[in-house]
């Protein structure tokens, strides 16, 4: 049984961010319900990498793990009638609509903690719930762009690049993950439910704690390199460099330990502080040629033996295939009935009584409507009605 073995959570999120939260309190053993429109949830028709699957593509397979799916139409007074008659007895319910949606369909807090004030109402936006931008898209790759990460890396006049993973969407889950389990914490102890708001631009903001307070406490500006230094906010050398197989990282290495690794004497006199702050163009010239000749495994070998941070630059494939991967049981293996043998990343928290596990894979669109609603006191003759004027769907592809 997982730590939230008992609670009842209402998973009304579309895309990733809310979807992926909900996911977490799946895995540590809460009944996830999510609602889907009868048509499925946006997800179910937008794969990433056009990766479409049998009838569950990947994005929707990875993202929806240990739910159970509810297809009912929000927008129709018998689907309101199901979603009030299932918030009486939920625990968490979750949203990310755009600011105005969740009061259109009747599925606000102030009209949802009226049928339960112990509801953990999570609420999540792009850019907060009301404000000069609260209509804007909450698209990851727009909030990567505002949040001012993308100025840290990369070279001066160049384009910026964005994160190769949709970063914004993963930590704003993360956030919402949080405040829901804090909140669940606070009714334990008290009693209360409770409003809990999280947008992408605080959750991209905050994560930059060090690099933001270092412009707004310390004044340094954001001054990127000509050449391809990882982070404005970090001595050179740092970042990829070429070896004669691959590339490998390097980071923040004392001079003299560098100049013995690389056979390049020129390194061990440089001042730390000249070199790796003000010089910093000259400085990663010069370790990526001391670097260039040597192959991955050889530099990383004489790196590593004058006790410099170094490592290996992956793809997918070989990050799948390391041996610390394997060990640490990273990925999870089961068979879907209907997508056959899954490999996907599993828990990354593990509990020594309690541990996470996987007790269903993503649901097909509707699949639990009748088990769902027949707990929740709903009569054959009730399901069937319902079916009838369209506010619920009932096992659809």
């Amino acid at each position: 049984m997982g730590i939230l073995s008992g609670y009842t959570v209402l998973d009304c999120s579309i895309a990733m961010a809310g979807p992926f939260a909900a996911q977490r309190l799946g895995d540590l053993g809460a009944d996830v319900i999510k609602v889907e429109p009868l048509s499925g949830e946006w997800q179910r028709h937008a794969p990433a990498g056009g990766i479409t699957g049998n009838r569950i593509n990947v994005s929707f397979l990875s993202l929806n793990r240990n739910k159970r799916s509810l297809a009912i139409d929000l927008k129709s007074p018998g689907g309101q009638r199901v979603m009030r008659k299932l918030v009486e007895k939920a625990d968490v319910f979750i949203q990310n609509y755009r600011a105005g949606v969740a009061g259109r369909l009747g599925v606000d807090y102030d009209t949802l903690s009226a049928i339960n004030p112990r509801l953990i109402y999570v609420s999540m936006t792009g850019y907060g719930e009301d404000g000069p931008h609260a209509q804007r898209p909450g698209q990851d790759l727009l909030l990567q762009a505002m949040s001012g990460a993308m100025m840290s890396t990369g070279r001066a006049g160049e384009p910026p690049q964005a994160a190769g993973q949709y970063l914004v969407d993963a930590v704003t889950a993360y956030t919402a993950f949080e405040g829901a389990l804090a909140a669940l914490l606070h009714r334990e102890r008290t009693g209360e439910g409770q409003k809990v708001e999280v947008n992408m631009l605080d959750a991209i903001t905050t994560l930059q704690m060090q690099e933001l307070s270092v412009f707004t406490v310390g004044h340094k500006p954001q001054d990127r390199s000509a050449e391809p230094h990882a982070h404005v906010y970090i001595r050179a050398p740092y970042g990829t460099f070429a070896t004669t197989d691959g590339y490998i990282a390097l980071a923040m290495p004392n001079f003299p330990g560098l100049a013995a690794a690389l056979d390049a004497p020129a390194l061990a006199g440089l001042d730390e502080t000249a070199a790796g702050w003000h010089d910093r163009d000259a400085t990663f010239a010069l370790v990526r040629d001391a670097i260039a000749p040597f192959s991955s495994a050889e530099v990383l070998a004489r790196l590593d033996a004058q006790g410099i941070w170094a490592g290996p630059v992956y793809g997918y494939a070989d990050l799948v295939a390391d041996p610390q991967i394997a060990h640490n049981g990273t990925f999870i293996e089961y068979d879907h009935p209907t997508e056959g043998h899954v490999k996907t990343p599993g828990f990354p928290i593990r509990f020594s009584r309690t541990p996470s596990q996987l007790r269903r894979g993503a649901p097909l669109t509707g699949e639990h409507t009748d088990e769902i609603l027949r707990a929740a006191g709903f009569s054959d003759d009730d399901l069937a009605g319902l079916a009838a004027e369209g506010a619920i769907g009932r096992g659809q592809a």
